[in-house]
């Protein structure tokens, strides 16, 4: 029976699953608004245009005129109720302006209640991710032990690639720390 060599794609691929779920985490908090103003906020906002579901940023101009307030230009002036509607029934929690030409969102200064709570959704985001990162360590970590079992692979390689993801689930676990306590700051900042 032939055994099995641990390559460099191997633990490429563990990178690329534990990659995906922090680019998902960073999905996830630029949604979340703080007290200034990001477009992020309305990735995951669409509208229905011309019978498809579309992102507001490919029916509107969206722009930061000032550090509290965003602007969306609809390419199509006859989307601009649209827009509204979609702005309004989402859970954003602002009530967009329409002057006839523009929409307008003005981000109020959040209350030191709305930091906090928002935080706390920051640490769920984070546990979400770790839990994440974990267990794609674990399915992993499973896999070459059944081809170890099989004697596909050696004692040692199966030691050495157990310790290699394991530092390689460590250094995700910190990106996850360090992305979360970001976000934190940048609530708590007034």
């Amino acid at each position: 029976m032939a055994m099995i060599e641990i390559t460099k794609q191997d633990y490429d691929k563990v990178e690329d699953k534990m990659r995906k779920s922090i680019d998902n985490l960073q999905e996830n908090l630029n949604a979340i608004r703080a007290g200034r103003a990001n477009p992020h906020v309305l990735d995951k906002i669409t509208v229905d245009y011309y019978g498809a579901p579309s992102g507001l940023n490919a029916v509107a101009n969206i722009q930061v005129p000032e550090a509290r307030m965003i602007t969306l230009t609809p390419w199509d002036p006859s989307m601009l109720r649209e827009i509204e509607k979609a702005i309004q029934s989402s859970d954003l929690g602002i009530n967009p302006t329409n002057d006839g030409k523009m929409i307008r969102l003005v981000f109020p200064m959040l209350t030191e209640e709305r930091r906090k709570e928002l935080v706390k959704q920051v640490k769920v985001y984070g546990e979400e991710a770790k839990v994440v990162i974990r267990n794609t360590r674990r399915d992993y970590i499973d896999k070459m032990r059944g081809a170890g079992k099989r004697k596909e692979i050696t004692e040692d390689s199966l030691k050495e690639y157990e310790e290699k993801v394991q530092k390689i689930t460590d250094k995700f676990i910190a990106e996850v720390d360090d992305v979360c306590n970001k976000k934190d700051k940048e609530l708590m900042e007034i």
